[in-house]
């Protein structure tokens, strides 16, 4: 199974991921303290899990749907793959590769991403 984490308030208005069965295993409602000064203080935290052969269709999906405004990504893994995706761009790479890591972390940091929220999970 691939596991990841999504916040509502990411997605573009109007924006819908269909057609891949996601399960959700946690939904919670957090205050944020880091968050961007584009991002709303409160959100809507959805943990989610789905069959791994849906990862690279599910990443596609959420790059459509993220706000290209305001510091968003989604991030989720594979046994063996880590997942993190932004507006129209997706990060793929082994779990646990530096240069993986950096890139995406790099690319989040040039579209607003504030560093505390660069800390996915691998």
């Amino acid at each position: 199974m691939l596991e990841g984490v999504l916040i509502a308030e990411s997605l573009r208005i109007g924006a819908q991921v269909t057609g891949i069965p996601l399960r959700i295993t946690k939904l919670a409602r957090v205050e944020m303290a880091t968050a961007g000064r584009d991002q709303p203080r409160y959100w809507t935290v959805l943990d989610f899990a789905a069959d791994d052969s849906e990862a690279p269709r599910l990443a596609d999906e959420l790059a459509s749907c993220l706000a290209p405004t305001g510091g968003w990504y989604a991030d989720f893994h594979t046994p063996a793959e880590t997942y993190v995706v932004f507006a129209d761009k997706v990060f793929r790479y082994p779990r646990g590769q530096v240069d993986g890591r950096r890139a995406a972390q790099g690319y989040g940091r040039s579209v607003g991403v504030p560093e505390a929220q660069l800390d996915w999970g691998e």
